[in-house]
C-alpha cells in the first residue's frame, strides 16, 4: 500500500471563525456549535494574529466561520488581509466556503486550497441546511474552481441525512467527474443542541462501505477528516479506513496509528488534511 499520511492540525494549523459564533443558518447537524471551538481574531487582528502564528511554528490555518445572508462565509470582505498575510508570511491558507461565485476570483487567488462541503440530494439539502439550493448549485462551484485552477477538496459527510446513508454514493459519482485531488470524507456527529442530538450516529460498517466505494470509484487522494466519532467507534472505523487504502488520516488514536506502521510506511503532518 502507498504511504499513509497522518494530519495532526493542532496549534500550527489552527481554525478561524471569520464571524464569531455568528451565522445566519441553523443547519440541523450543526446548529452554530462549531464555531464555538474555532479562533475568533476580529478583522484588524488577523494579520497580526498569522504574522505571530508563524513565529510560534504554526504552517497554516483553517478560515472558516457561518455564513451570512448570501449563503457565503464573508472572506470576501478580507481580500486585503489576505494578501497582506500572503506577503508577509508563508503560511499556508484553506478556505472553508458556502455558495461562491464569479465575484469571488479576487481573494481566491490568495488561499491555497478551498474546502466546500458537498451534498448529492436535492431533499438531503433542504432537510438539514434548510436553504434553496440544488445539487447543480454544488456541481456550478466544483465546476468554477476546477476551471480557474483553483484547488477544490470537496467534503462529503456520511450520514448528514439524519444518521441515514444513502446519497453518498452519487455524491461520490458525480465528483469522479471533475480534476480533484483530495476527496474528504466525514462522517455525522450526533451534537448536542442540535436537530440531530438524538440521532444514532451512521454504523462503522456503514461508514466503511462509503469509504471502500470512494477507494475504488475516486482516483485522487483519500482523507478522513476531522469530523467523525470519537471512542470505539473512531477506533474501529479509522483501522477498517486505513485497510481499506485511504490516502490521508486526520486525527486518529495513537493505537491505530501504532497498527498501521505494521502494515504501511507513515507520514506525520501537522496540517489540514487538505494541504
Amino acid at each position: 500500500m502507498k504511504k499513509l499520511k497522518i494530519y495532526v492540525p493542532g496549534i500550527k494549523f489552527p481554525s478561524i471563525s471569520l464571524t464569531g459564533n455568528y451565522c445566519s443558518l441553523n443547519c440541523a447537524h450543526c446548529g452554530r456549535h462549531y464555531l464555538e471551538g474555532m479562533k475568533k481574531p476580529a478583522r484588524r487582528e488577523l494579520v497580526d494574529f498569522c504574522i505571530n502564528l508563524e513565529r510560534s511554528g504554526g504552517l497554516g490555518c483553517l478560515l472558516s466561520g457561518g455564513m451570512d445572508s448570501r449563503l457565503k462565509v464573508p472572506i470576501d470582505r478580507y481580500t486585503e488581509e489576505l494578501r497582506e498575510i500572503k506577503r508577509r508570511t508563508s503560511l499556508k491558507l484553506n478556505a472553508h466556503v458556502g455558495f461562491i461565485d464569479e465575484s469571488d476570483l479576487e481573494w481566491l487567488r490568495w488561499v491555497d486550497v478551498v474546502s466546500l462541503d458537498f451534498v448529492g440530494d436535492n431533499n438531503v439539502i433542504k432537510r438539514v441546511y434548510k436553504v434553496d439550493k440544488t445539487v447543480e448549485d454544488y456541481l456550478r462551484i466544483i465546476e468554477l474552481l476546477t476551471e480557474k485552477g483553483i484547488r477544490v477538496a470537496p467534503h462529503i459527510t456520511i450520514g448528514l441525512d439524519f444518521g441515514k446513508v444513502h446519497w453518498e454514493y452519487k455524491a461520490i459519482d458525480l465528483l469522479t467527474e471533475y480534476p480533484i485531488d483530495v476527496l474528504v470524507l466525514d462522517v455525522l456527529i450526533p451534537t448536542k443542541g442540535t436537530e440531530m442530538e438524538k440521532v444514532p450516529k451512521p454504523s462503522v460498517e456503514e461508514s466503511l462501505k462509503v469509504v471502500e466505494y470512494a477507494r475504488e470509484r475516486f482516483d485522487g487522494e483519500l482523507s478522513i477528516g476531522c469530523m467523525r466519532p470519537t471512542g470505539k467507534w473512531r477506533l474501529e472505523f479509522d483501522w477498517g479506513a486505513v485497510l481499506a487504502g485511504i490516502d490521508r488520516l486526520t486525527n486518529p488514536p495513537r493505537k491505530v496509528i501504532e497498527l498501521a506502521k505494521t502494515i504501511r510506511e507513515v507520514e506525520i503532518i501537522y496540517e489540514c488534511c487538505v494541504m
